[in-house]
């Protein structure tokens, strides 16, 4: 028998059907971030990064039109298997020559060669208002400022997002999830958490009532423990964002697994939620101490974070995204290395013998439970994950990172920084 077949015997051994794993996995879309190629510089800018954004490292090569994004995309995609979606943040808004508007007047037509790439590759798109690196954002405030100015800014740029985000599900025919994160906050121990976290929840309530199918367009609100230069306070904490969305039918919680606590798991989080919400949305990362978005790895965290979505038969409930900016590697490399570790940590968890699992824990069979655990981390996945790969027409090992060298020799290096 090959090396599959004897695995697929393996794991049948134990009630796992991985033919079917395999192909249960390739109709699922995981959105692919586009802010990870040009280091979240977005083409409406050249102002350094501010309002709590930080990217570190300089590695050459860094994507600095539309056309290179979107090029260097494409490679990072040809790389990993599975359905894909994109991920835009507003501040990617591509104008014609001579034309410019501001954040607030952004229409559906600035993002219509967007559309175009997404069609071309049978994807749909997710969005992201933009709630930084603007001279608009005030002494760290967007909608939570005290000034009516600066907040009716920040409003009617939510309202135009969600216009375009109705567009975009539209044209492709795929729902979006649209996501509201500002960083709004304090450096030192402010003299009124209230009163910021009222103006910030009247805010979100005049963007969702923005007209809009809530079929199409999937409103959330992420929430940040702490950010760069806001360390006292942030409006929108964990209770904050999950109370605002219980109470507002059609308004999603997203969960980031970076902005938490650092023993603060989102795997613990996301069978809660299900508990209580429809749907949810997730930014997959990987914090180290803090909110740092490192590329995501196939680690214990992002593989139990996959298990509960997939143990909880929530696949078709959870919108699921990655998050991570590394400007000290290759960014193609960085691209790939997060959405393969995703993609294996899903597989995984679809090759577990899950209700197996909880009929041991619902019979009070612990021992048997921590056995057959720990039995199960050493069943024969690589040779699924080669399968899957396999099918997908993607290499299955790190031979991926020869066409990257390629690439970086061929493209990257070429262009000027």
């Amino acid at each position: 028998m090959s090396t599959y077949e004897q695995a697929k015997k393996r794991y049948a051994e134990i009630g796992v059907d991985t033919d079917a794993a395999i192909e249960k996995l390739k109709s699922i879309p995981v959105a692919l971030h586009c802010w990870q190629g040009d280091d979240v510089g977005g083409f409406d800018s050249k102002d350094a990064l501010s309002g709590g954004i930080l990217t570190t490292g300089n590695y050459p090569g860094k994507a600095t039109t539309p056309e290179q994004l979107m090029q260097d995309i494409d490679k990072a995609m040809s790389l990993c298997p599975g359905k894909k979606k994109l991920n835009l943040h507003a501040s990617y808004a591509i104008f014609e020559p001579g034309e410019f508007v501001d954040r607030d007047k952004l229409e559906p037509k600035h993002f219509k060669k967007w559309v175009e790439y997404a069609k071309e590759r049978n994807m749909g798109i997710d969005f992201n208002p933009t709630f930084f690196s603007h001279p608009m954002v005030k002494d760290g405030l967007t909608l939570s400022s005290p000034d009516e100015k600066v907040r009716r800014f920040w409003i009617e740029h939510g309202k135009a997002c969600i216009r375009i985000s109705q567009y975009f599900a539209e044209e492709t025919g795929v729902p979006c999830v649209m996501n509201i994160w500002a960083g709004d906050g304090f450096k030192d121990v402010p003299a009124d958490r209230m009163g910021p976290r009222q103006r910030y929840k009247e805010a979100f309530e005049e963007i969702i009532s923005e007209p809009h199918d809530p079929a199409l367009v999937k409103p959330c609100v992420e929430s940040k423990v702490f950010g760069i230069g806001v360390e006292s306070f942030t409006a929108g904490s964990a209770e904050f964002t999950l109370s605002f969305a219980a109470t507002h039918p059609g308004c999603l919680p997203l969960m980031d697994n970076g902005h938490y606590h650092p023993q603060e798991f989102v795997s613990d989080k996301i069978p809660a939620l299900l508990c209580f919400f429809p749907e949810l949305a997730l930014h997959i990362t990987r914090g180290v101490r803090w909110d740092s978005d490192h590329v995501v790895l196939f680690e214990d965290e992002t593989k139990e974070m996959a298990k509960e979505v997939v143990r909880n038969n929530a696949l078709d409930r959870v919108y699921m995204a990655l998050d991570f900016f590394d400007a000290s590697i290759n960014r193609i490399s960085a691209w790939t290395v997060g959405f393969r570790s995703w993609q294996k940590a899903l597989l995984n968890a679809m090759c577990l013998p899950n209700e197996q699992l909880k009929k041991l824990q619902d019979e009070g069979k612990f021992t048997e439970l921590m056995v057959m655990q720990e039995e199960a981390k050493m069943l024969p996945f690589s040779a699924v994950w080669e399968r899957y790969c396999e099918t997908e027409g993607v290499p299955a090992g790190a031979e991926w990172f020869d066409e990257v060298k390629k690439y970086e020799a061929e493209v990257l290096s070429k262009r000027g920084q």
